[in-house]
C-alpha cells in the first residue's frame, strides 16, 4: 500500500464527516496526512513508523476525528512481519487503552458513545487480522529462504562429490600411465647401463620426473581417501611441518609475529599447502642448508614469507613449476596475492598474503 493514497484516502475520510468543533481540525487534519505518509519509511525503520502512526492515531482522535487507524494496522503488519512479534503486541494493547483514554477526556457524552468513537478508531478484530497476515507472510518469506539455502547446499554437496569422484578417477588413470613410463624408463636406463652406454639426459630426466610424479600422486590420493575423516591441515600443523623438515638436515626456523587470532579455515588450509610446497621445493632443488619461515598475523590479512640461502636459478620467473603454479591458484582464489623470486643477495623467497576478511 502506497503511502500518499492512503494519507489521501484517510484525510478525505475525516474531512468527509462533521468537522471537529474549537478549531481542531487543521492539526487533525495534518496528523490523519503525517499517519500515512509515515508508511513510506515502514520497510527501512518498521518500529517508528508504528510509534508515529500509533502518535497520529491518538491526536487525531483528540482533535475529533472518528477515522480508523489504517495507517497504524498497516504498521503493524510491517512490524510483525520484520519479526518484531512482541513489540507488536504492547504497542498495540497499549494504544487501545490510550484511545478509550484520550476518547474520555477530549469527547463529551455517555462513557458508551465514548468508547464507541475510541473502537472505532482502533478495532482489535482488525488487529487481530493484519498481525496474522503479517505472522504468515513472515513464515512463508522464511519457510522459501530456508528451502533456497537447503537447495544450494544440496547443490554445492553434489558438485563436491562430482568433483571428488573425478579426481579420483583422473589420479588412478594417471597413475597407471605415469607407473607404465617410469618402468619402461628404468628398464631402458638399465639395458643402456649393462651394454656399457651411456645413459641419455632425457632418459634420465623422465625417470626422475616420473618419480616425482609418482609421489605427488600418491600423497594426493591420500588427501582423497580421507572423505573428511580427519581435519585437514592448517596453521596448526606448520610447526609440525618445519620440525619435519629440520630431520632431513635442512636448518629451518619458524617465526611468528603480530597476534595470532582465528582465521578462515581456507586461509588456514593455503597458508600450511604454500609453507609445505616452498619447503619441499627447497629440500628438493635448492641446495639450501638454511630456510626461515614467517608467518605474521596482520588485523585484515594473513602475510607468509620462506626464505632459503640456495641457488635461485631453478625457479626462472618465465616458467615456473607446477608448485608454484598450484601455489598462485590457491593465493588467486581467495583473493590474495604471491609473489616469488630470487632474494637480491642469495636463494630464494616465496611472499603471500590472504585476506582474512570475507574468505571461507
Amino acid at each position: 500500500m502506497r503511502a500518499g493514497p492512503l494519507a489521501a484516502l484517510l484525510l478525505g475520510t475525516g474531512l468527509s464527516g462533521p468537522p471537529p468543533a474549537g478549531g481542531r481540525e487543521l492539526p487533525g487534519s495534518v496528523l490523519l496526512a503525517a499517519g500515512g505518509l509515515a508508511l513510506a519509511a515502514r520497510r527501512r525503520a518498521p518500529l517508528v513508523v508504528l510509534a508515529v502512526t500509533g502518535l497520529s492515531a491518538v491526536g487525531y482522535l483528540a482533535a475529533g476525528f472518528e477515522v480508523l487507524a489504517v495507517s497504524y494496522l498497516v504498521a503493524v503488519y510491517g512490524v510483525v512481519r520484520a519479526g518484531h512479534r512482541a513489540v507488536a503486541v504492547v504497542a498495540s494493547v497499549g494504544l487501545v487503552a490510550v484511545l478509550h483514554l484520550t476518547a474520555l477526556v477530549f469527547h463529551d457524552g455517555p462513557a458508551r458513545e465514548v468508547v464507541a468513537q475510541a473502537r472505532n478508531t482502533l478495532e482489535i478484530a482488525w488487529l487481530i487480522a493484519v498481525f496474522a497476515a503479517g505472522e504468515a507472510v513472515r513464515q512463508a518469506e522464511w519457510r522459501a529462504a530456508e528451502a533456497e539455502r537447503t537447495r544450494e547446499e544440496t547443490a554445492r554437496r553434489r558438485a563436491d562429490e562430482e568433483r571428488l569422484r573425478i579426481a579420483r578417477e583422473l589420479h588412478d588413470s594417471l597413475t597407471h600411465q605415469i607407473s607404465v613410463i617410469k618402468v619402461q624408463s628404468e628398464v631402458a636406463a638399465h639395458v643402456a647401463r649393462r651394454r656399457g652406454e651411456q645413459v641419455p639426459e632425457a632418459l634420465l630426466a623422465i625417470q626422475e620426473a616420473g618419480r616425482e610424479a609418482s609421489r605427488d600422486l600418491h600423497a594426493t590420493l591420500e588427501a582423497l581417501r580421507d572423505d573428511d575423516t580427519t581435519p585437514p591441515h592448517g596453521l596448526d600443523h606448520i610447526s609440525n611441518l618445519v620440525k619435519g623438515f629440520q630431520t632431513t638436515g635442512l636448518e629451518t626456523t619458524l617465526t611468528i609475529e603480530g597476534h595470532p587470532h582465528a582465521v578462515p579455515a581456507a586461509v588456514s588450509r593455503t597458508a600450511y599447502r604454500i609453507v609445505q610446497e616452498s619447503l619441499t621445493n627447497v629440500a628438493r632443488h635448492a641446495a639450501a642448508t638454511t630456510a626461515s619461515v614467517l608467518i605474521d598475523y596482520r588485523p585484515d590479512a594473513l602475510a607468509i614469507r620462506v626464505d632459503d640461502n640456495g641457488k635461485a636459478t631453478p625457479y626462472p620467473a618465465p616458467t615456473p613449476g607446477l608448485g608454484l603454479l598450484g601455489m598462485r591458484e590457491r593465493v588467486t582464489a581467495l583473493g590474495g596475492r604471491l609473489r616469488t623470486g630470487p632474494r637480491s643477495a642469495c636463494g630464494f623467497t616465496v611472499q603471500a598474503e590472504l585476506p582474512t576478511n570475507g574468505a571461507s
